[in-house]
């Protein structure tokens, strides 16, 4: 878990020894501070550092790069064409990392990749590869700060309460729970979170926004759409005794009505960990049983293996040398439904129970599957040949640090990109990168149905016919809320659209955008709303950005 990071802080700065271990309870001044060691924060002060800006990491974290580090190994690329600049630059750096024999430890190099397995792994001609283990992606990003000795302030937590120092809508500092201070002339929010922003006192949604609000088709409560094969495909009894409401419900099923179809809600996608797994007798840690291991949760699996549905490996995707990236897939699988609501205001405290609330629920699933008596026979086997990669995650007991942070808060910024951007319904202003995965969000509530069945709700997957661009407003607030901020992860979105554009490659993107944007409004000292946007894209466009579709 992320929260205990902490306990490995030492550690950490001794392995990477690029980060020297700075003062707490000191004021630290930049050009541009950055709260989030995500991919778009590592990928943002490399830009702000190019640009010839001073540039520092302030982040909550101990390890850095996200999810992109954090067990999301198996890139949702979409179209990778409109992949540019120093995204594609990170993924270049994977290549070559794998383009040396070392690298693979737990299996030939031919045995994995476009010929081998038939993963959209590798680019050769490109020299881009964009699937890769866990670690191999962390020191990536370690590489990017020693190379560009960008200072790094690990496991330093906005003060949430009073760290946020406003003047004339302007960030004048930040402060964190250790006391320490950044002041910089422009900030950049790249947290999962959004808690710089939201601390600023800027606008932003949480949950689905109603149909109506913006025109949308997809938005809003999505009862009776059925996407992915994520829903139950038989007609099953939630409750403890099948067919009988009075026995009560079984766990995982909300008693609550799902509310009507193109409605709004304040309920957030589900969350989970991408889990790294090996099949490698000599790299492989069976499933233990967790801490408060409860098999009464998973009764519900067994009334889905019940009905003679199996396919429930099909998001055990491989990365490198015999592992995967494991991700949700099935009716009732890693994500956690329901249980992530109040993360996104939730205070430090609360979001460590709630992580590992959801820790004890996918490793107690794992064990469960792996033991269980009423498991399948086929289902259970395949399932024991499987186990943690014993050399990933090695300081947090082989468990990805980052949880899948799927939508927290999204900033309501001078412009709201909306499905209507990205179906190409609607021009975008003032692009500053591209994005092109499918309008994807996964299940929202698990509920009873008027038939008295169990359903599942808020899985849509919906795919626009091109790339899409993504609007400069967006990673802005409104002027009159703070003219020296960017966010180029809670972008200001609606729900379905942001579906789309939460995907890692544009989160870089967006991240390199948010710096330059940042470092031209140094320049010219004026607000991050009164840049010159045409300039803004020229200077991107020289450094490799794609901005217009190519086809």
């Amino acid at each position: 878990m992320r929260f205990l990071n902490a306990l490995f802080f030492t550690f950490s700065v001794f392995l990477y020894g690029c980060n020297p271990t700075y003062n707490q309870q000191a004021i630290h001044e930049y050009d541009i501070a950055i709260y989030g060691g995500t991919s778009a924060g590592v990928i943002a002060a490399v830009q702000a550092k190019r640009m010839g800006k001073s540039v520092a990491i302030v982040c909550p974290d101990t390890h850095l790069g996200g999810l992109s580090s954090g067990g999301l190994g198996w890139t949702d690329s979409g179209s990778k064409e409109v992949i540019g600049g120093l995204a594609r630059e990170f993924y270049n750096r994977i290549y070559l990392r794998y383009d040396q024999p070392e690298a693979w430890r737990w299996q030939q190099q031919s045995e994995y990749g476009n010929k081998g397995q038939g993963t959209p792994a590798i680019d050769g001609k490109d020299r881009t590869m964009w699937i890769f283990e866990p670690h191999v992606a962390e020191q990536v990003f370690e590489d990017l700060i020693a190379e560009y000795n960008i200072p790094v302030f690990r496991d330093e937590w906005l003060d949430r309460e009073s760290g946020v120092e406003t003047s004339e809508a302007r960030i004048k500092s930040i402060t964190t729970l250790s006391g320490s201070s950044y002041s910089a002339k422009m900030f950049i929010d790249a947290s999962y979170e959004g808690d710089l922003m939201a601390s600023a006192g800027i606008s932003y949604h949480i949950g689905r926004e109603a149909n109506s609000v913006y025109g949308e088709q997809w938005n809003g409560i999505q009862v009776g759409t059925l996407h992915h094969n994520h829903w139950f495909h038989s007609d099953i009894s939630p409750y403890s005794i099948p067919g009988d409401a009075s026995s009560g419900l079984l766990p995982l099923v909300s008693p609550e009505v799902p509310g009507k179809k193109g409605d709004g809600d304040h309920k957030v996608q589900a969350y989970c960990f991408r889990m790294c797994l090996s099949d490698h007798p000599d790299n492989r840690i069976p499933f233990e049983k967790p801490d408060d291991y409860d098999p009464k949760q998973y009764e519900l699996l067994i009334r889905v293996f019940d009905t003679g549905r199996s396919d429930y490996f099909n998001k055990f995707d491989p990365i490198p040398n015999r592992k995967t990236d494991t991700n949700n897939h099935g009716p009732f699988s890693t994500d956690y439904i329901g249980k992530n609501y109040d993360y996104p205001e939730a205070g430090y405290e609360r979001r460590r129970e709630i992580i590992l609330e959801h820790e004890t629920y996918q490793k107690g699933l794992m064990y469960f599957i792996a033991n269980d008596p009423r498991v399948p026979t086929k289902i259970q086997a395949e399932m024991n040949r499987w186990g943690l990669a014993k050399d990933e995650f090695m300081d947090n007991g082989n468990w990805p640090h980052q949880i899948y942070v799927r939508e927290a808060r999204r900033m309501a910024g001078e412009y709201v990109t909306t499905e209507h951007e990205l179906f190409g319904h609607r021009a975008v202003p003032d692009p500053v990168g591209m994005g092109s995965y499918s309008l994807d969000s996964h299940n929202i509530q698990r509920h009873v149905t008027p038939e008295g069945f169990v359903q599942n709700e808020g899985d849509i997957g919906v795919k626009p016919k091109a790339p899409y661009q993504i609007p400069y407003g967006s990673l802005i607030p409104k002027r009159n809320e703070c003219g020296n901020l960017l966010v180029p992860v809670c972008v200001s979105s609606s729900h379905i659209a942001f579906g789309s554009i939460r995907m890692e490659p544009v989160f870089m993107i967006l991240g390199q955008s948010a710096a330059t944007a940042a470092s031209q409004a140094i320049d010219q000292n004026i607000s991050v709303q009164e840049i010159d946007r045409k300039r803004l894209a020229e200077r991107l466009l020289a450094d490799k950005q794609v901005l217009k579709n190519k086809r």
